[in-house]
């Protein structure tokens, strides 16, 4: 379905589905928005209240915390709103995008 890391191919290789017209725009965007940002302020408050290290400790655990796991799930989040679009034949104007 992926031709690079968020680059979706022109036509599926197992079925020729014609992906061309796949575009599933900001939703995984804030899927992944509405999963980390309470994990990371849930584990903020807990690093705070449990051990109370100073900020720059915080940010060293929690950067690349956020960073890796919005990397992690970009992606199946990202063809996960692109099947959803393709099984409810959802498109733009109420026309179905996929042919």
């Amino acid at each position: 379905m992926f031709a690079g890391f968020l680059k979706v191919v022109a036509r599926c290789a197992a079925c020729e589905l014609d992906l061309s017209a796949a575009d599933s725009a900001d939703g995984p965007a804030v899927f992944v928005m509405f999963i980390t940002g309470p994990v990371a302020v849930g584990l903020a408050i807990w690093m705070e209240i449990a051990f109370q290290p100073p900020m720059w400790l915080q940010l060293a655990i929690l950067l690349p915390t956020v960073l890796v796991l919005s990397l992690m799930l970009l992606r199946p989040l990202k063809g996960l709103m692109i099947g959803l679009q393709y099984h409810h034949r959802a498109g733009e104007g109420g026309k179905n995008t996929f042919t």
